[in-house]
């Protein structure tokens, strides 16, 4: 089972509108690239020496029809004009050889930046506190990601986000964000 860890990883996003929820999911699937996949949805673990690819390299790697573990938010509305969000953050270590942290993050009200800060910051701060390295919890993510990138033990994090003001005439708005495993 040794080559069931993810060799590559790839994050992207999709937002669409439909009069029925289910086709507004395959077509932010869509939006996404990875609608012809079967998606098996995994926690949040980050792989050692796992490569962060470009999703244009990655989606070139899909076959339809595959198995593919993703790390997926997903959020729909028939609310007229409500603001969603689908973010998916990413914090990796500076040694190779240590696992990282991938969050999910879903939610209504938020603008981008805001889902997006908040994502990184849940990787963050879960990478952080096995890596022990001393925070506070209640300080501003601008704050603690100074502490992080001073540690030096953090190499990097970063978001990506679907987000979006539902369809004002009530149709269903799906956003998601994911971050999509190879082998």
């Amino acid at each position: 089972m040794r080559d069931m860890i993810p060799k590559q990883v790839f994050l992207t996003t999709g937002v669409a509108s439909h009069r029925d929820q289910l086709v507004a999911f395959e077509f932010a699937l869509r939006e996404a690239d990875i609608e012809q996949q079967n998606i098996v949805t995994v926690s949040s673990i980050l792989p050692p020496h796992c490569e962060l690819i470009p999703k244009e390299e990655g989606v070139k790697t899909l076959r339809p029809g595959e198995i593919t573990h993703a790390v997926m938010a997903r959020i729909e509305t028939n609310e007229p004009g409500r603001l969603l969000h689908a973010s998916i953050g990413l914090a990796r270590p500076a040694q190779p050889d240590r696992y990282g942290y991938i969050s999910e993050l879903h939610g209504f009200g938020m603008t981008a930046q805001q889902s997006g800060d908040y994502a990184e910051d849940l990787a963050a701060t879960m990478l952080a506190s096995t890596l022990g390295i001393d925070f506070d919890p209640d300080a501003a993510w601008n704050e603690r990601k100074q502490v992080y990138v001073h540690s030096q033990l953090i190499i990097d994090t970063l978001s990506v986000v679907a987000a979006a003001q539902a369809d004002p005439t009530g149709k269903w708005t799906c956003a998601v964000a994911a971050a999509v495993f190879r082998f």
